[in-house]
């Protein structure tokens, strides 16, 4: 994979570490240097880069940026209890189980369980992804408040299907797994739901990244991986999407506009 990353003058001291962190995942970047990079700069190259700047590491594409922000849960974090958040809930993280997370995302999720106790093994194969969320979590190690809580968290750069394998064949178990599949949008016919007028620019760039028609999958595989090696599955989809593999949870938690499915091993509770 070959990607253009834009870099401020101020930022060129970090461009080698980046550069062989990526290139040893299999990412070449073209470095350019630009003066200034700006929403006027942004807007007037709109192809999918990274940007390297004041505000740290970010994906870029049709005028937006984004990056992983943990910083911006801590609101979140200091108000969440186990009451308002059904996640938490699901996953039983305040009884601070072994975790996988096997679909990392931006990791707010992870966050969130590891604020609970939880001590999460958060997995991303996408090499980008992954050296973005790298960078975020160095950020949260420097905040006081973020510190405790992502020591909670490792960081693995790994597919989560071989990985859970790998697991299986080693008999290693763990307490729960955690599916957040990216393109779980199909209604109970199997058919792709209408996309909504406006995705987050979050989404917007990463489905850009990480294409629907291309290597992503709906995770039906990784459940089949998780029931073997976890006591407790959580599968997180739209309100109105069917099951994951077609498999009828044991449980669920319901949301206005998703829900948390539950499978569970013999002699694990709810």
């Amino acid at each position: 994979m070959r990607l253009t990353c834009w870099y401020t003058p101020s930022c060129a001291d970090q461009l080698p570490d980046l550069q062989t962190r990526l290139l040893r995942r299999g990412v070449e970047i073209n470095a350019q240097e630009i003066a200034l990079i700006n929403a006027k700069f942004l807007r007037l190259n709109p192809v999918l880069a990274l940007v390297l700047d004041v505000d740290g590491l970010s994906l870029t594409a049709s005028g937006m940026k984004m990056q992983p922000d943990w910083v911006a849960e801590i609101g979140r974090l200091k108000r969440a209890t186990l009451k308002t958040e059904m996640l938490v809930r699901a996953t039983q993280a305040n009884d601070q189980p072994y975790l996988i997370d096997a679909t990392a995302g931006l990791g707010h999720d992870s966050l969130l369980m590891a604020k609970f106790g939880a001590k999460v093994t958060l997995i991303e194969r996408h090499p980008v992804l992954f050296t973005l969320l790298e960078e975020t979590y160095r950020q949260a190690q420097q905040d006081a408040f973020l510190a405790p809580i992502v020591a909670n968290i490792t960081l693995l750069f790994a597919d989560a299907e071989d990985y859970l394998s790998q697991c299986h064949a080693q008999k290693q178990m763990v307490d729960v797994v955690y599916l957040d599949p990216m393109f779980p949008q199909r209604d109970q016919n199997h058919q792709r739901q209408k996309k909504q007028a406006q995705v987050k620019k979050q989404m917007q760039i990463l489905h850009l990244l990480l294409p629907e028609d291309g290597e992503m999958d709906l995770g039906d595989g990784l459940l089949l991986q998780a029931q073997q090696i976890a006591k407790r599955v959580i599968v997180k989809r739209p309100r109105h999407a069917v099951f994951l593999n077609d498999d009828e949870p044991q449980h669920q938690w319901l949301g206005d506009a998703c829900r948390f499915d539950g499978y569970f091993r013999v002699n694990s509770s709810q």
